[in-house]
């Protein structure tokens, strides 16, 4: 059946946990390249076939049609077949190789509309990586990546840390605006004297402070502070 892969990846995806990724599928997306190529050779040689025809040989299929679709009170003018080349006004002529073209021009337009659709949706949730990790991806979520959209992620950080940097600003910071700009942390592992945006702290473990919620992030983030919300 023509595009049932195509459906199968819009399937896969679907399937899938919100905001998670399962591994890029690329056997499948494969096949339906392969399919894609092989409706495009259909098409090419049924266009070839439909030129080659004589005018006669033509205009005898288009009346047989026109005389079809006026017995059962149709509109000659519903599904106007496509011109045969933009310099002439010759009308393709409807016979089996006309339904033939528009069966593979119709399933060769899915399966490329699948592909954008599987392909999209995936970058989409690859881009929301780029406010949530930092630059470098844990590797459960690597391996399921292709490399396309490893390199994608990849620029994408680097545009947003850029970003923040000409800004001097933290965006991935209070994504909603905190209460409170101070926040009550504990520290899990000595980290020492730091300066903090207003103030030293010395950041020894077991350590109870109150800073402010961007300097305590990237502690946090690292697994080397917890936040206290009690």
């Amino acid at each position: 059946m023509y595009a049932k892969k195509g459906s199968e990846l819009i399937q896969e995806f679907a399937e899938s946990e919100p905001g998670q990724l399962a591994s890029f599928n690329t056997d499948l997306v494969t096949q339906v390249l392969d399919e894609c190529n092989s409706h495009f050779l259909h098409l090419n040689s049924l266009v070839r076939k439909m030129n080659a025809k004589t005018p006669a040989e033509s205009s005898s299929a288009n009346r047989s049609t026109l005389n079809d679709a006026s017995s059962n009170n149709e509109s000659p003018d519903d599904n106007e077949p496509p011109e045969v080349d933009g310099s002439t006004n010759t009308e393709l002529p409807k016979d089996d190789n006309y339904h033939g073209l528009l069966i593979h021009h119709q399933s060769l337009t899915r399966n490329k509309r699948c592909l954008m659709a599987y392909v999209y949706n995936r970058a989409e949730v690859v881009r929301r990586l780029g406010w949530t990790l930092e630059r470098v991806l844990p590797e459960e979520i690597e391996e399921k990546l292709s490399t396309s959209e490893k390199e994608y992620f990849k620029n994408h950080a680097a545009t947003i840390q850029s970003y923040m940097s000409a800004l001097d600003l933290d965006l991935g910071v209070d994504m909603v605006p905190p209460k409170d700009p101070y926040i009550k942390v504990r520290v899990l592992d000595d980290i020492g004297n730091v300066v903090l945006s207003d103030q030293l702290a010395n950041l020894a473990r077991h350590a109870i402070l109150f800073i402010r919620r961007t300097d305590a992030e990237q502690y946090i983030s690292q697994g080397l502070m917890e936040e206290l919300t009690s």
